[in-house]
């Protein structure tokens, strides 16, 4: 477990449980679900000695719960958020320990998907203390935690490369809802690393099903993708239905109405709102993903038929082409005795002369009207 007690623009961190709470500012504990697992008892005491109220029961097998959907709920003394994240999970990390989209069969689709890690991580927001639950291996709460520590060391001292756009250039969280919403905008953003990957994979699924000259058999590899789309669809709703009512009961808080608690709380609002616009982005772009798959297994669909039709239409006008040939041949393949030509010498030549005007004139006029001519791919 790593906590991090904030006094004003200060971060300390540090590994043990804190005994009290600060004059001015707040705590926040970030640990493991495993760790929270194993020291449920420690923490709840430490949760009740700072704040007077220990977890529900129900919230606590919430904070467990590696399946649990995106949720927003709240009791009198605190609030409680679980957001899955979209992150993408290490080629070393086991896809049975982690949440990674679950498709059956031997999952054909994009490999970036495969990589998808949608986990919950856990927040129970108190006045001045903050706890997050994450998965062991939560990239978004270490990369997170250095940049709040590296927002507090003066220019000289920072970390070189650092980013300091999350916390830095914003300043440190006024309080533990407003760093909860830093951390769940951080791991919204995530996913813009990842649709990059995604959406060229998509591309060129789309050029082969256009492309005349592939023949396209990843049909299994396409469904699995759009499955996964839907999933990802579901989740992004689960994620702003939940944000959506955490800035709803923004509303019902009571502010004192001095200007620094009234300015507090509109900061709040604003932040929320702009997770919701990050996180309609995201559906817009992964229904977009989906919209352009299906557009391209549409028109997949319609140049093969255009192209059987071009067949049907070439082999159509062949077979009219023959039919008057086949009739001479049949009608001279009759075994009667008297007939007009059988016996004369030219007569072979004038019959096989008159077959190749039929045959001549016939696909002159098949052409012109554009029986035998290809259409455009």
């Amino acid at each position: 477990m790593r906590v991090f007690t904030v006094k004003g623009n200060q971060v300390q961190a540090s590994l043990a449980l804190p005994q009290a709470l600060p004059e001015n500012g707040y705590v926040w504990m970030a640990c493991s679900r495993e760790h929270f697992q194993a020291e449920l008892a420690l923490v709840q005491k430490t949760l009740e000695q700072l704040t007077g109220q220990p977890l529900v029961d129900l919230h606590v097998s919430d904070l467990l719960n590696a399946h649990l959907p995106s949720r927003f709920d709240y009791s009198s003394h605190y609030d409680l958020m679980v957001f899955r994240r979209l992150a993408q999970r290490s080629d070393s990390a086991p896809a049975k320990a982690s949440g990674a989209l679950r498709l059956q069969g031997k999952r054909p689709g994009p490999p970036v998907l495969h990589r998808m890690d949608t986990s919950p991580v856990g927040f129970a927001v108190f006045d001045r203390v903050l706890l997050s639950v994450h998965p062991a291996d939560c990239a978004v709460r270490e990369a997170y935690a250095s940049r709040l520590l590296a927002s507090t060391l003066p220019a000289a001292q920072a970390t070189e490369g650092a980013d300091l756009r999350s916390a830095g250039a914003r300043g440190v969280p006024a309080s533990p809802a407003d760093m909860m919403l830093r951390i769940i905008s951080q791991m919204v953003d995530s996913y813009l690393d990842l649709r990059r990957e995604l959406s060229r994979q998509l591309d060129h699924w789309q050029a082969e099903l256009l492309n005349p000259r592939t023949r396209f058999n990843r049909w299994d590899a396409l469904l699995q993708a759009r499955l996964a789309l839907h999933q990802l669809e579901a989740l992004c709703d689960d994620q702003r239905t939940a944000v959506q009512t955490w800035t709803e009961s923004l509303d019902n808080w009571g502010i004192g109405k001095d200007s620094a608690a009234l300015r507090e709380h509109e900061l709040l609002k604003i932040r929320s709102r702009d997770v919701l616009e990050h996180i309609e982005r995201v559906v817009q772009h992964v229904r977009r993903l989906e919209h352009n798959t299906e557009t391209a297994v549409q028109m997949h669909f319609n140049v093969q038929s255009n192209r059987t039709n071009d067949i049907m239409r070439t082999l159509t006008a062949l077979t009219a082409i023959f039919l008057p040939l086949n009739l001479i041949a049949a009608i001279f393949g009759m075994n009667f005795e008297f007939m007009p030509w059988l016996h004369q010498v030219s007569g072979f030549w004038w019959t096989l002369g008159g077959m190749c005007l039929v045959a001549t004139s016939m696909g002159l006029v098949f052409w012109r009207k554009r029986y035998l001519a290809r259409t455009g791919d």
